[in-house]
């Protein structure tokens, strides 16, 4: 602690214990989140599901509303206790997590799944924001990779836990009428895994809240009205704050009405009616979302959508999740297809290698990147762009090795490749807008890669299995093609990326005197 003004210090101890316990509470976000990918056929059998209802639970239900709530939350984290926040929320998707234990049906799954989106949505834009304050720049892209490690190490956990937990439950009650409760294996699974996260709560309240704006020696008054900061912010997903001006609502029914006739059209085509009310749902929220930050905050929307590195940046990271969540939700379902293998062999192998492949992946590209980032203004880009040229053949070698051991080990590379971009990502949108949109810059982000990424690519690639599956093809190959096809998606990431290379420097040189020029006192 400083003497002098008694707060914690800039990498100090107390910022050291922020950051271990932010990665346990990120490991458990996703713990609960991936559990879904090695229950699925579980589910399936016991519900009746097909491979696109899979895609919109595990991706879609949870994405939208986390997304869409993730807004208020990144507000109510730049105004508010970020540690408290993220306790509320840990306690909220835990005790959703383990009644997804309790579902009967697609639906009340669903609701359960919309629940942990909505708790989840409190954590990432928080921790963005708090661990920004408590580490200097010259390390950020190092200590939210770290942080973002959490991503892998709780995927895998929830893989390996899932399956062991199937598989011991199944050896144990053969019969499920005869378990107790009649609970099924998956249902075990939801609620082992869930309840622990209630106790993680009451320790994570003990996280110290640093000064905000603290590494970056910009003074940052805290805001006296948190809560109705945040009511004007949730509003601001409702065209109300817009009625006043009519070019803005004109375009406002304009685009929702196309939003209605996109949706119309696509439910005709695919029958998956939740999928895509859902998903228009929430792009029509975003839009009012953005409309309405016009006014009420012009010089956020100038940092984020009025700077052509940040927008570039915002379309160009999403398509790394769109592919990685796509392997991540059918990745067991193709292993068991494919090789023939139970819940808990597939879980236990590629539970170890999401975790450990995925942990040192993050944590390398962190490392790399601010390295680069010494050098070359744009030094994190380009291990981003590596990240995605790389990506492409490694899933495309696991997905078509005939030998089982082989396809792990490439398996192993996907997933030490793929995420090593994550801690990069944020720290280049938290480094191009000023300490007080730090949070509510990390909730757009996340809601770009959850409505592009996790509400998109697991169902398309869980729907157009199944479009293989009625021309002939055999479930194994028909999720093997469909993954495959997900790869394409890339090429937006890699173009994207090249664009921002152009302006990245002179962006992030030039926001604080931008922000003054819009009157922001900073």
């Amino acid at each position: 602690m400083n003497s002098q003004d008694n707060q914690p210090s800039i990498g100090g101890r107390s910022a050291k214990f922020a950051l271990v316990l932010l990665v346990i509470v990120y490991i458990f976000n996703f713990i609960d989140r991936q559990i879904l990918s090695i229950l699925a056929e579980e589910i399936q059998n016991d519900l009746g599901l097909d491979d696109s209802d899979i895609g919109f639970l595990y991706g879609t239900a949870f994405a939208v509303f986390y997304s869409i709530v993730g807004i208020p939350m990144g507000k109510l984290a730049d105004s508010w206790n970020r540690k408290n926040l993220i306790s509320i929320g840990l306690a909220t998707w835990s005790l959703m997590t383990a009644l997804s234990g309790t579902a009967k049906s697609f639906f009340s799954l669903a609701a359960y799944r919309i629940g942990v989106g909505i708790g989840e949505s409190s954590a990432s834009p928080a921790a963005y924001s708090l661990l920004s304050d408590y580490f200097s720049p010259k390390v950020r892209s190092t200590v939210l990779s770290i942080y973002g490690s959490g991503v892998y190490i709780g995927s895998g956990i929830g893989l390996f836990l899932g399956g062991s937990i199937v598989d011991a439950w199944k050896g144990a009650y053969p019969d499920a009428s005869l378990a107790p409760l009649g609970l099924e294996a998956w249902q075990v699974a939801f609620i082992a895994v869930g309840l622990p996260g209630l106790l993680l709560a009451i320790l994570t309240w003990q996280i110290k809240e640093p000064p905000r704006g603290l590494s970056d020696g910009i003074k940052t008054s805290e805001h006296p009205e948190p809560f109705k900061q945040t009511f004007k912010e949730l509003l601001g997903l409702t065209p109300i704050p817009i009625m006043n001006h009519r070019n803005s609502i004109l375009l406002n029914l304009l685009v929702g009405f196309l939003f209605i006739l996109s949706c119309i059209f696509l439910i005709n085509l695919t029958g998956d009616t939740a999928q895509w009310v859902a998903f228009f749902m929430g792009c029509y929220f975003i839009l009012c979302w953005i409309q309405s930050l016009k006014y009420r905050d012009p010089v956020t929307f100038s940092m984020i959508f009025g700077t052509k590195s940040t927008l570039f940046c915002l379309l160009a990271f999403p398509f790394l999740p769109f592919v990685t969540y796509a392997h991540g939700a059918f990745g067991p379902t193709f292993y068991m297809r494919t090789f023939d293998l139970p819940a808990g062999e597939v879980g236990r192998y590629l539970g170890l290698m999401t975790a450990v492949g995925g942990l040192l992946g993050i944590v390398a590209g962190g490392l790399i990147g601010d390295r680069l980032r010494k050098k070359y203004v744009n030094g994190r880009i380009y291990v981003c762009l590596a990240v995605a040229v790389l990506t492409i053949p490694a899933g495309l070698a696991y997905l078509y090795t005939s030998n089982l051991y082989l396809s792990y080990f490439w398996n192993f590379v996907f997933s030490f490749v793929s995420p090593a971009w994550l801690g990069l990502a944020a720290a280049t949108i938290t480094d191009l807008v000023l300490p007080r949109m730090r949070a509510i810059a990390g909730a757009f982000f996340i809601l770009m890669l959850s409505m592009l990424g996790m509400a998109l690519g697991p169902y398309l690639v869980g729907n157009g299995s199944e479009i293989l599956q009625t021309q002939g093809v055999d479930e194994a190959q028909s999720i093997q093609a469909a993954l495959a096809i997900s790869s394409v998606a890339l090429i937006i990431t890699i173009s994207c990326l090249l664009m921002a290379l152009r302006t990245l420097g002179s962006d992030e040189a030039s926001k604080v005197e931008r922000a003054r020029l819009l009157g922001e006192d900073v």
